[in-house]
């Protein structure tokens, strides 16, 4: 399940590059869902531990990939820590219904992410209750977002 604090939440990593570039390790890069993610959301091809192919970049080192695909290989690999998702753009929405779907997964956001007209199981943490659509989900985020 998904659970979501929004707002201020001082224990989450709140500058999720900075994070990132201090603690990945190499095998994160090249883990097949890692693979998937950096395809999907950045439109770039891992080609090793240490070099992605970006189509507007060029050759580039896993630190310069963009803010929301190191925020989701964070959450991907670093489940005992909250990270800010209000760094991912709503093309990340998907992942993280899909990386909570694995495994729990508590996220702080800041702003009101769009998770899709689909059917989703997601826990407010501000309010303790479960939302199962954005219907749902708005009018509970738009008190604390």
């Amino acid at each position: 399940m998904l659970n979501i604090y929004y707002g201020n939440m001082p224990e989450a990593v709140f500058n999720t590059s900075v994070y990132f570039k201090n603690v990945y390790e190499d095998e994160w890069i090249t883990d097949p869902v890692a693979r998937e993610m950096i395809l999907d959301v950045d439109k770039s091809i891992v080609l090793d531990s240490a070099v992605i192919d970006s189509p507007v970049m060029g050759k580039i080192p896993p630190v310069s990939l963009s803010g929301g695909v190191k925020t989701l290989i964070l959450m991907k690999n670093e489940r005992s820590k909250v990270f800010n998702a209000s760094a991912c753009g709503d093309n990340c929405a998907g992942w993280i219904l899909r990386l909570a779907r694995m495994d729990e997964l508590t996220i702080n956001l800041r702003h009101l992410m769009d998770f899709g007209e689909g059917t989703f199981d997601i826990c407010i943490l501000n309010t303790n209750q479960i939302v199962h659509s954005m219907r749902e989900l708005v009018p509970i985020a738009g008190l604390y977002v």
